[in-house]
């Protein structure tokens, strides 16, 4: 007699079966039709292949292709079949590693010739073709050995190096589609047939080895492959409408910065980008001096004993850009503003009495990122930080939280998120400080969290060495989530930097200290607000609010003294009066996305008037002056000022 297991389904509904059943005969004793429509299942919440035995008593899912946990299975299949598709087209092509993505997947191919727009097309017709074979997935797992001397064989030398890799003791798990193969963990569906044709490839980029810049050049060919046509055409025209939200076409469109060579991951500020960034900096100024913090600046150059005494020499030390003095003296320049801020706190003796101190620093650090990584405004070297360090007893945890996620939330109000996600992260395995704090540290970040009433997720011991943490997600216009703020509790650095203060019983103790930042950093939160505003931003936001124009020179003076009364009031305004037709000044300055253009003729003049034309509408409003200023004066301001 065979031996039972106990089979729990998400319904809780419990079946008694042989031990070893496979996922597709479990299926098969429920209905024909499941098991025709299984392509995986899920064993105490891990997906498994469908053909994989159960040999112990476990909650089973078994998930049908149409199921949003099968989405990743479909993508994952998808590489799968664009790498077999690769080499039947291009012989002589190294596979090296495809892994699945957000929305999406890639994989990393050894060539010589570049892939170009073309091939795209070849490709995708070829995995169409593969598909529709409906290849059998099979798994087997060979000895390492074996594998790494079979891939050797055909010319696989990545495959065989990421074998080499692999730890001993680890199977080694072949899939094949029909006879293509390629090492893989899974898992897989059970054919090619099941990922459907709701796919396509999107861009081909280069990409080094193992992401060492040391090592050769590959290239990345990107795709997305989802269970439905209309899920397919709606991430595609997601797609499209990004393109055009690009903050780096946008920006050279609009005038804001550039970029060089000279000085990689630096970003250049032109007049009115420069202009956006300050309004961003005023306005965060003056929410942080409601919010009873200080503002302060540290050094940007360091030397290199208090970041060793930091840690960060240690843990960050590769990524920071270092310089020594003809007295050999090494210094760093910052990519980090909370040491500086710690040696101000230590300046004169603080008390009980003193906490929460609250510091403030728009602080611009420097971080080394490869220059495959760059990405315009949203992934640079240079950056300035709006940091904010709070000093707290550990009693006082809870409330500064809740403090700041208040001021978080009504900072992503104002600039137009309103849809915020938040992430928790508690205690990693390794850390330092004791339990006890930890769990008050814990039980105030999430406090917090829950205070907010926003949905949140749990990111399991994903928390810093120092202190647990919230990430706060922000979900743009067309659906994209943006990591932003954060908010650390820190149980480290104040301890090895000297920080104390004097207790009620006049003993020393350490404080606790919050980092929090709110943007993140200055230049990428640019990039997201030009991006979920297609670069049409508030009015009150906008670098350059109006442009006076008048239909002739015959107006000129008019539109100078409109001109001057404007700027008076506050309003940022410009005047053109070049030697271009009306149309073409309409147009010049709709491309700089700047939110009205106020038009000056004779009757205009005469009524001290100016003719409104907003920003993507053909509507015209005539206005007086004086109300003009009247009206936009008050709008000038953010909506909580």
């Amino acid at each position: 007699m065979s031996e039972k297991i106990i089979i729990t389904f998400p319904d809780g509904n419990k079946k008694e079966v042989d031990k070893g059943i496979s996922g597709l005969e479990l299926a098969s004793q429920i209905s024909k039709s499941l098991a025709k429509e299984s392509v995986a299942i899920k064993i105490n919440n891990e997906i498994r292949d469908i053909s994989l035995p159960i040999n112990s008593n476990a909650s089973v899912a078994i998930l049908k292709r149409d199921s949003e946990e099968s989405l990743e299975l479909i993508r994952h299949d998808c590489a799968h079949v664009m790498a077999e598709a690769v080499q039947e087209l291009f012989p002589g092509t190294q596979v090296t590693i495809g892994p699945v993505i957000q929305d999406g997947f890639y994989y990393d191919f050894a060539r010589k010739k570049p892939f170009t727009e073309e091939d795209l097309n070849k490709i995708e017709n070829k995995m169409r073709e593969i598909i529709e074979r409906d290849e059998r997935t099979t798994r087997e797992v060979w000895p390492r050995q074996k594998a790494i001397e079979h891939f050797k064989k055909i010319g696989e030398i990545y495959k065989a190096e990421i074998i080499q890799s692999i730890p001993e003791g680890e199977e080694v798990s072949i899939y094949f589609h029909g006879k293509w193969h390629d090492l893989c963990r899974g898992p897989h569906l059970t054919s090619t047939g099941k990922i459907g044709k709701y796919f396509k490839l999107t861009k081909v980029s280069g990409a080094y080895w193992r992401g060492d810049s040391n090592n050769e050049m590959l290239q990345r060919v990107y795709g997305t492959s989802w269970s439905n046509q209309k899920d397919l055409d709606n991430y595609l025209k997601r797609i499209e409408e990004a393109e055009k939200r690009d903050h780096r076409k946008l920006g050279k469109l609009m005038d804001l910065f550039h970029f060089r060579e000279e000085s990689p991951g630096a970003v250049f500020w032109h007049e009115k980008g420069w202009a956006l960034f300050q309004k961003l900096v005023s306005y965060m100024r003056h929410k942080q001096d409601q919010a009873g913090y200080k503002e302060i600046n540290t050094p940007e150059i360091l030397d290199r004993s208090l970041w060793e005494k930091s840690g960060h020499w240690e843990k960050f030390g590769a990524n920071m850009y270092t310089s020594e003095t003809p007295d050999q003296k090494i210094f760093a320049i910052k990519p980090m503003n909370c040491p500086g801020c710690v040696q101000i706190f230590n300046q004169g003796l603080k008390s009980y009495r003193d906490l929460p101190f609250k510091m403030s620093e728009f602080g611009k650090v420097h971080r080394y990122e490869p220059s495959g990584a760059l990405h315009g405004l949203l992934r640079v070297r240079a950056f300035t930080q709006d940091d904010a360090h709070i000093f707290c007893t550990e009693d006082q945890i809870t409330e500064e939280c809740l403090s700041v996620t208040n001021l978080i939330l009504e900072i992503y109000k104002d600039l137009g998120f309103e849809n915020v996600i938040l992430k928790y992260s508690d205690r990693p395995d390794l850390r330092v400080g004791n339990d006890e704090v930890w769990d008050k540290s814990e039980a105030a970040l999430m406090k917090a969290v829950e205070a907010s009433k926003l949905e949140y997720s749990i990111n399991k011991g994903e928390g810093a060495f120092y202190g647990p943490k919230i990430e706060f997600v922000l979900r743009d216009a067309i659906g994209r989530d943006w990591q932003c703020g954060t908010l650390q509790v820190d149980l480290n650095l104040p301890g090895r930097l000297g920080a104390s203060y004097v207790d009620k019983d006049g003993s020393k103790k350490i404080p606790v200290m919050l980092h929090r930042a709110l943007f993140g950093s200055l230049e990428r939160f640019i990039g997201i607000l030009i991006e979920n505003y297609a670069g049409k931003l508030p009015f009150w936001l906008s670098p350059l609010q109006s442009v006076i124009i008048p239909i002739s020179d015959d107006f000129n003076d008019y539109a100078l003294s409109v001109y001057e009364k404007i700027k008076k009031s506050g309003i940022s305004c410009d005047v053109d009066l070049k030697n271009h037709n009306l149309n073409y000044k309409i147009r010049e300055h709709s491309n700089f996305k700047v939110p009205m253009l106020l038009i000056c003729g004779k009757k205009e003049v005469d009524s001290n008037a100016v003719t409104i034309r907003r920003l993507d509408s053909n509507k015209q409003e005539n206005m007086l002056v004086d109300e003009f200023i009247k009206k936009y004066t008050a709008l000038n301001k953010a909506p909580s000022i």
